[in-house]
């Protein structure tokens, strides 16, 4: 695997290994001593997660607090998705900037999110299944989350805004600046 820095300290792209012939593919998805050994911390997963979306429908800016924040591993398994971090760790130099990659089951690639990030995603294609692993338990008293188009962040999510489909409660998420406090 190749492990790819993004601008945002902690985050990074994954690109698989892939070996091909005649009959398709094989990659390793996971491997908790390469992983570990790429993005230089020790980051144990405990729960593995997947949705099924249409074209358009945005999903997020979500994160987890305090005790309960969590850090991962996203890819896509079918389909194509805009996939974006915010960094909210305040201490950081880098807080209120966001990171994009497209992920696509085409391209196999991956993006590690760590613990302090609002995360979001963007389903580009028809359809897609969205796989993700968190490093901590869901805690729905600990959940925190950003507007998806916070004037202050401005993410250029590279799809007309009047085609997204947005969840009543991802609409009524209030921007960085009254957003819970990830720590």
């Amino acid at each position: 695997m190749n492990f790819i820095p993004t601008k945002l300290s902690g985050c990074y792209s994954i690109e698989p290994k892939i070996i091909s012939d005649e009959r398709g593919y094989f990659m390793e998805s996971f491997n908790e001593n390469t992983f570990q050994n790429g993005i230089g911390q020790a980051v144990h997963f405990v729960q593995d997660n997947q949705s099924f979306s249409t074209k358009g429908v945005l999903r997020g800016l979500h994160y987890q607090t305090g005790e309960h924040a969590q850090a991962k591993l996203v890819r896509v398994i079918s389909g194509e998705v805009l996939d974006v971090a915010v960094d909210i760790r305040p201490e950081s130099s880098t807080f209120g900037q966001y990171v994009s990659v497209v992920l696509s089951a085409e391209n196999n690639k991956q993006f590690f999110i760590p613990r302090g990030f609002a995360h979001g995603f963007l389903v580009l294609s028809e359809t897609a299944t969205f796989f993700y692993k968190c490093d901590n338990f869901y805690n729905k008293e600990s959940e925190g989350g950003i507007l998806y188009n916070d004037p202050t962040i401005q993410i250029d999510w590279q799809f007309p805004k009047e085609k997204m489909l947005i969840s009543e409660k991802d609409i009524l998420l209030p921007t960085i600046e009254n957003a819970k406090k990830v720590w």
